[in-house]
């Protein structure tokens, strides 16, 4: 299998970031030349070299003086017009407002961060590690990009810090799976059919928000308030979009709209405690699967899990997830679907389920050199493991695993050198796999072979930028928007500064820039999905305009970004405003929805915005 190209890093000259560290390179490995000697030639400012045969690397880069840069997979610097770009899913601190002055919520209920003071990003590159040495290591020889560095270790969510806990001693259970006897909601007889064309009567329209509508421009067709949430604030974590309806999760419910006008598809659900952990994506019959909490107490554990058609409203089984061992405990854990395999992560081991059964299918524990599975991830029929292995010994690394989703058995197995930490995964087919590295304040996106093996990684320096969630408790590994993949090419977002950000697309047969497209507006363009042959992309509100959906061509010469959806000026405000937000595309219709619910009493908070024709 062809190796990544072996080439000097490049350095921070022409059209590198600004006020960016340069590219470094990662750890030696053993039986390598080290690396002390002379720098490579040209310093901080020359033009890049081309790829150059196997030879000794060069010693790593020292970041320059300076504070580090927002950084990829941390909190962003602004976003639309002028506003801090929106927190991760679990509401992390954002940056001061234009003003450097805390400010007022406005009608629609900002979430927090408004004008509050933010930690420093900390990977301006993007988001992850790899693992300690091995003659499979891709970071032999090879560039690594630099990252400025930044450790938070509390949350501030609505003004209120956070701080990691642990605790309970309840004894242990066997996972069981039973038939729920929980009521069942009806769907809705007459729901109409959805035409897949985007278009749709539209709900009521109480905010005016199609006032002043433009021939040419989409509508609001609807948009729906938040419930109430604790003063500490709720995950609202969870949307999932079928051909007849919209699922959304907040605090203890979930909340089912038709597609077309939002009326309810089913009556809400309401679990006894609140909801912990979601299923991403749903199963191809349309279930998912929701773990809350057994209590309301510190000691409460992550631990019961319920199965949902998302069509009907049905419960269907329902289970309790065992503690594992010492210290892998179900405090919290995270649920993954690779085809019909749930898998239930906890922070040192994983249990796999029959998505449609309940049925458990297998233990995931420790194994090898002292190695734990600490995070799991599922898409495109594939279940792929992360383990930390021999913390705190002079092997201490991470190692990739994939497994048969229905048996465990693991395909392969990939080490990565010591001191750097898998982070994301931005796509399954092929593997693509995000990592960073602290020591070095360096990052590699890499992509692996069907057996595991290093085949390319990302061999020039950006800025990206895609929005990725706080992984404090878990990994999440697949916890980030605005990356996009269609087998050969991976498509990314770079940082917006003065003006417009770009999207690049990246050749993940050798990990070069294939082309790179500016966003139409002054305001930042994130990649959603590839779709016939196009790549969807949102480009964001800005205080006078709507934000749009374009598609991008992804062959030929021209990527000129056509608008398929222009959002109308007079949602803007409520569009613009969704700081902590999932978004989708589906069926020529636009899902914008909160991931966090602040609990102010003081005002209307946002759950969802729906546009169409």
């Amino acid at each position: 299998m062809a190796q990544p190209p072996n080439q000097p890093p490049p350095q921070g000259g022409f059209g590198a970031p600004q006020d960016q560290p340069p590219q470094g390179q990662p750890p030696q490995q053993p039986g390598q030349p080290g690396p002390y000697g002379p720098p490579p030639g040209g310093g901080f400012g020359a033009p890049q070299m081309p790829a150059q045969p196997p030879q000794a690397p060069p010693p790593p880069q020292t970041p320059p003086s300076g504070a580090p840069q927002p950084g990829y997979g941390y909190p962003q610097g602004p976003g639309p017009y002028g506003y801090p770009q929106q927190p991760g899913p679990y509401g992390q601190p954002q940056q001061p407002g234009p003003y450097g002055q805390p400010q007022q919520p406005g009608p629609y209920g900002a979430q927090p961060g408004y004008g509050y003071p933010q930690q420093q990003a900390a990977y301006p590159g993007g988001p992850g590690t790899p693992p300690p040495g091995g003659s499979r290591n891709p970071f032999k020889g090879k560039p690594a990009m630099i990252v400025g560095a930044a450790v938070a270790v509390l949350l501030v969510i609505g003004g209120t810090v956070f701080a990691v806990t642990s605790g309970g001693d309840d004894k242990d259970k066997k996972p069981t799976a039973e038939k729920s006897d929980d009521a069942k909601p009806s769907a809705s007889d007459d729901a109409p059919v959805n035409p897949g064309d985007g278009s749709g009567d539209g709900g009521d329209d109480p905010e005016n928000l199609n006032e002043g509508r433009q021939a040419g421009e989409s509508k609001v067709l609807w948009y729906k308030e938040a419930p109430d949430a604790p003063g500490s604030g709720a995950d609202a974590a969870g949307m999932w979009i079928t051909d007849k309806t919209a699922v959304k999760s907040a605090y203890k419910q979930l909340f089912a709209y038709d597609v077309g006008d939002g009326s309810p598809t089913w009556d809400p659900i309401t679990f006894p405690q609140k909801i912990c952990a979601v299923t991403p994506a749903k199963t191809d019959d349309d279930r998912i699967v929701v773990a809350y909490m057994n209590g309301a107490s510190d000691r409460a554990k992550c631990n019961q899990l319920q199965q949902i058609d998302l069509n009907t409203g049905d419960k269907g089984w329902k289970a309790e997830i065992a503690d594992g061992a010492l210290f892998d405990s179900t405090l919290s854990v995270e649920l993954s679907l690779a085809g019909d395999t749930l898998m239930v992560g906890r922070s040192q081991s994983g249990t796999a389920y029959d998505a449609g059964t309940g049925k458990k299918l297998y233990d995931k524990k420790k194994y090898g050199d002292a190695c734990f599975p600490g995070a799991f991830a599922g898409g495109d029929g594939r279940l792929v493991q992360v383990a930390s292995c021999g913390a705190g010994s002079d092997n201490e690394h991470d190692e990739v695993q994939e497994l048969d989703p229905r048996t465990g058995k693991v395909r392969w197995t990939q080490k990565f050198d010591k001191g750097w930490r898998v982070a994301r995964v931005y796509s399954f087919d092929p593997l693509v796999v995000y990592s960073t590295n602290d020591d070095e304040k360096a990052w590699n996106i890499s992509t692996l072979g069907t057996n595991g093996s290093f085949t390319s990684q990302v061999d020039f320096d950006e800025n990206f930028a895609p929005e990725c969630g706080w992984a404090v408790l878990q990994r999440d590994l697949t916890g980030c928007m605005g990356v996009a993949s269609d087998g050969s090419t991976l498509y990314l977002p770079t940082e917006a500064t003065a003006a417009a950000n770009e999207v690049v697309a990246i050749n993940l047969a050798n990990g070069k820039e294939k082309w790179r497209v500016k966003s139409p507006v002054d305001e930042t363009m994130l990649p959603l999905q590839v779709e016939g042959g196009k790549l969807i992309a949102y480009v964001q509100a800005s205080y006078d305009a709507g934000g749009r959906v374009v598609s991008i061509p992804t062959t030929g010469s021209d990527h000129k970004p056509t608008t398929l959806l222009q959002n109308p000026q007079g949602a803007a405000d409520i569009e613009g405003s969704f700081f902590s937000r999932d978004m989708a595309w589906a069926d020529g219709r636009f899902y914008l929805s909160s991931t966090r619910l602040t609990g102010n009493d003081e005002a209307k908070e946002k759950l969802m915005l729906t546009y169409g024709k």
